[in-house]
């Protein structure tokens, strides 16, 4: 063979193999798109045994110590979606970014499944933070925390008694307690709602001291369900969560049925005073009918504090679409530079 015949064979080999791992590339959330440079790490939090997404800078150096971010995921979530992507963006910047799954979710452990307890979801917080603090390549003076949607609420809550947390960021943060209590907009929930919410809840803890099984139900209505009636919120929620836009196989779209008697009486925004003087970032859309609950976190904490809203943005758009979550990226690298 020539030794042109056998430089085109060796190029044509080369090529050949750089489509094949083109065309193997993750492209989806189910398929592993956020945790594309993640390694799975785990962690104990009392006696459960959580799974994470461990993410490392591009140039990470084994010599350096970095500094390091806990990223907690919406209710419902699990550490491959929005918050994977959230971990995935800010490594790329020179942290170390954990993604996990909260007890009772995806590959952590907990029973029963699906429960969401903010109580433990705190915890959860909590440990992630410990565990980032025992590792070697981490700055332990240089931890700071970021949640999304009502993984937005517990960070938040969770640093206002956490002083390892040097900065925390929540991200169109979910007061989940006050959205049982009161709703949202376009979602409001009346005095008799509520009534009518702690007496079903109520009945079913009866039910099941009396040797019932936990009820699991569907979280968010199928996607064929739908109506002109249907609120924006609920119809945005199920463009991501049901569809392979952010579906992922371990997201169940289950919940415990008598898991908002535990947010009725859940208030994690009350004192956000508490955190000063570490500095707090919230983002919010400007669009996004949660807005009320960055601007509560924003109006109770104290200085150093700072508000951002992304313009033209709903809820579900700062989960995954670029030209919303790239300022806000940009943003937090920003903080969490200046504060870690």
């Amino acid at each position: 063979m020539s030794l042109l015949k056998a430089t085109l064979l060796c190029t044509s080999l080369l090529m050949a193999k750089a489509a094949i791992a083109v065309q193997n590339q993750p492209t989806t959330v189910a398929e592993g798109i956020n945790t594309i440079g993640a390694q799975k790490v785990s962690f104990n939090n009392g006696s459960i045994k959580m799974a994470a997404n461990l993410y490392l800078p591009h140039n990470y150096d084994s010599a350096k110590k970095y500094p390091a971010i806990v990223v907690s995921h919406p209710w419902g979530g699990v550490k491959e979606q929005t918050s994977g992507l959230y971990a995935q963006q800010l490594a790329k910047h020179g942290f170390i970014t954990l993604a996990f799954d909260a007890s009772h979710y995806g590959e952590s452990g907990g029973m029963p499944r699906n429960l969401e307890d903010p109580a433990d979801r705190v915890q959860d917080i909590r440990s992630a933070v410990g565990y980032l603090s025992s590792l070697p390549q981490v700055d332990a003076m240089r931890i700071g925390t970021l949640g999304i949607c009502a993984g937005g609420g517990y960070t938040l809550h969770e640093a206002q008694s956490d002083l390892r947390v040097k900065a925390v960021a929540g991200v169109v943060t979910y007061d989940i307690g006050d959205a049982t209590r009161n709703g949202i907009a376009g979602m409001p929930v009346t005095a008799a709602d509520r009534q009518n919410l702690m007496h079903n809840v109520d009945e079913q803890l009866n039910k099941e001291a009396a040797g019932a099984p936990v009820l699991v139900q569907q979280l968010l209505p199928s996607r064929g369900t739908l109506n002109d009636s249907t609120p924006n919120f609920v119809r945005e929620a199920t463009d991501y969560y049901l569809t392979p836009r952010g579906a992922h196989p371990n997201a169940q779209n289950r919940y415990v049925v008598t898991s908002p008697g535990l947010h009725m009486a859940y208030y994690p925004l009350e004192h956000m005073d508490q955190i000063a003087p570490r500095p707090v970032l919230l983002i919010a859309g400007e669009k996004a009918e949660t807005r009320k609950f960055s601007q509560q976190a924003y109006d109770n904490a104290k200085q150093p504090k700072e508000l951002m809203i992304i313009p033209s943005a709903s809820h579900f758009d700062l989960y995954d679409k670029l030209q919303f979550v790239n300022p806000a990226v940009e943003k937090l690298t920003a903080f969490f530079g200046k504060n870690l």
